[in-house]
């Protein structure tokens, strides 16, 4: 089992656009292949800052997610709305 940490900055005054595109973004991955669970979380101090931990059974379920054209295609929407490139970090036992 995995955890994989996804960490996003999102633009001034784009947080009701970002929250609907993360929302149905997580809605997809949690169809995909060794998806176990997933959250999206902001910062208490950062409003701006938000950060998805999403748990898959393996790294190559991940890999697949991630480089899916259904993930390609949220990012897509998603990308424009972020001041800096997600920051993506992945943890196992």
């Amino acid at each position: 089992m995995i955890r994989v940490l996804i960490e996003r900055h999102i633009a001034e005054d784009l947080a009701e656009h970002y929250e609907k595109a993360a929302r149905d973004t997580l809605q997809l991955a949690m169809q995909a292949h060794g998806f176990i669970s997933g959250e999206a979380l902001r910062n208490a101090y950062d409003p701006n800052h938000r950060v998805v931990i999403a748990t898959y059974r393996t790294l190559q379920d991940w890999q697949r997610w991630a480089g899916s054209s259904e993930r390609q295609e949220m990012m897509t929407s998603i990308n424009p709305m972020l001041e800096t490139e997600e920051k993506i970090t992945i943890f196992e036992h």
